[in-house]
């Protein structure tokens, strides 16, 4: 953080209200080009002027937006979808830049985020109410679903379109006002998408942008007029955002950290696993909460996988987002020393560095945030390096003596949120989906992230409350309910007088 001005870099600044703002509050941040190493923007921050603003444009544009009808909201949707389809080049050209993830990958993590899009588009049919006639005599019941008002969205920088896509689509077409708070680290993502709904005809403070840093949190986690909290970010923060946000008799859905395991059967097609455990391990330079940051290789498999892996990894080239590699570099220099920090740890505790990242000549500026996929063999289940979440491109391989160890080791664990088995036995991936403690699982499939029309979300330690990200819980969750019981007057059938407890006769 920093006060100083820097005209020679262009600042990004909040969107309430439908305009751009740079706010009151002096604090700035910088943004940077991760493949250069160098500041290609600064950003605002806001204070608590600004968190009042964002949300009082909200409050104000929320009654219209409510009241506007399911066709007209529709269509609004429609239009947002079609749009961000055309244009997705120009949001995965903005992403790269400020995270630094390859071109190919900025435009699946928008993909992911459209297929959230297109269901919220088909949402007459999951706001739609109960009704049931006569359940006493001239008496009916009916039930209508209705919108929160002011919802907040704490995004984090790993996937800074298609994050906040999993929300917003969601409960804007529920009627709701959305004031979305991305991460300082790449916050044009989400100015883009604020402009974007303003051509997609969305009134003005239905879609607010709040950039800034824990006050700014802290500010809508507060604030007496957000009715709910939606977070995506590090299990730490997450348990605060839930705990802080439901003292304050809000609706909290809290996504936390994650330590992914694959656990690999000795009958699995080892090619298939080396390029599963690769593909899930250093894409997005492992910056992802579903990414396998753990192999557990059930003897005695372990030496020709790590073969296999050692291989595949030789080949991979890393470099500038732009100039088509297979891995960008990671989001800021102090996460990527704090990444390449676990690979001494796990030196120092006995692991063998099989293939050391720090160590990667890139196809890109020197100054760079450069970190190679790392391979780390033997690694002590007592080592950090295997019980905290790095969130980069280090994969761990753990060699179990059999399944049961292997269960073992995910069911103790800290984090639910995503795991994998692979093999060619039938009986033992339905035993796992059964037995295992985790919230999305995969089956031969590295990175189980479900499809727009189930849920997101973990067990334990990597979801704090009950309520999933998408899907079609999250109308439930940017809905409240109303039943309604209806008696029209009729004098020929009144009851007259009882005290009695009213009874459906």
């Amino acid at each position: 953080m920093q006060t100083d001005d820097a005209p020679d870099l262009p600042l990004v600044a909040h969107w309430i209200g439908g305009v751009e703002t740079p706010g009151t509050d002096p604090r700035t941040a910088p943004v940077y080009d991760p493949a250069r190493g160098t500041e290609s923007a600064r950003v605002a921050l806001a204070g608590p002027a600004e968190v009042e603003a964002a949300v009082a444009a909200a409050s104000a544009a929320f009654p219209g937006w409510r009241d506007t009808s399911l066709a007209q909201r529709q269509a609004v949707l429609f239009r947002f979808r079609e749009l961000l389809h055309e244009r997705k080049d120009e949001l995965a050209t903005i992403i790269t830049a400020e995270h630094g993830k390859v071109l190919a990958d900025a435009l699946g993590e928008i993909q992911r985020g459209l297929e959230v899009v297109e269901l919220a588009t088909g949402f007459p049919h999951l706001v739609k109410g109960a009704f049931s006639e006569n359940v006493s005599t001239g008496v009916d019941v009916y039930s209508l679903k209705q919108p929160l008002g002011v919802v907040a969205v704490i995004s984090p920088f790993n996937f800074p379109a298609m994050v906040p896509l999993w929300f917003f689509p969601v409960a804007i077409a529920a009627g709701n006002a959305v004031v979305l708070k991305p991460s300082e680290k790449d916050p044009s993502a989400a100015m883009w998408m604020a402009r974007l709904w303003q051509e997609a005809g969305l009134p003005d403070g239905v879609f607010s942008v709040l950039h800034g840093d824990q006050e700014a949190v802290d500010g809508l986690l507060t604030h007496p007029d957000v009715a709910s909290l939606s977070f995506v970010g590090s299990t730490p923060v997450a348990q605060h955002v839930y705990e802080t946000g439901a003292r304050h008799g809000k609706r909290v859905q809290a996504l936390g950290g994650a330590k992914n395991h694959m656990l690999v059967l000795p009958d699995a097609d080892l090619d298939l696993v080396a390029d599963s455990a690769v593909n899930a391990g250093y894409g997005s330079a492992g910056e992802r909460c579903m990414a396998i940051s753990v192999v557990l290789a059930v003897e005695p498999v372990a030496d020709e996988l790590i073969e296999r892996l050692t291989e595949r990894i030789g080949r991979l080239r890393v470099g500038d987002g732009r100039r088509d590699p297979d891995m960008g570099p990671l989001v800021t220099r102090e996460h990527r020393d704090r990444v390449a920090s676990y690979i001494d740890i796990a030196a120092t505790d006995g692991a063998d560095v099989v293939v050391d990242g720090r160590e990667v000549t890139p196809d890109g500026d020197p100054g760079g945030f450069w970190l190679g996929p790392t391979l780390l063999d033997r690694v002590p289940t007592s080592s950090r390096a295997y019980t905290e979440e790095i969130f980069g491109p280090v994969l761990s391989v753990v060699r179990v003596a059999s399944y049961e160890d292997g269960v073992e080791l995910i069911n103790s664990g800290t984090f639910g949120n995503g795991t994998a088995i692979f093999t060619r036995d039938g009986g033992a991936a339905r035993r796992f989906q059964h037995e295992i403690q985790v919230g999305m699982i995969g089956i031969n499939v590295p990175i189980p992230v479900p499809v727009a029309y189930y849920s997101f979300g973990g067990w334990k330690s990597s979801l704090f409350g009950d309520a999933k990200a998408y899907g079609v819980r999250a109308f439930d969750f940017f809905t409240r309910e109303k039943a309604v019981t209806a008696r029209w007057p009729d004098p020929a059938t009144h009851g007259g007088i009882d005290l009695g407890f009213p009874r459906h006769d």
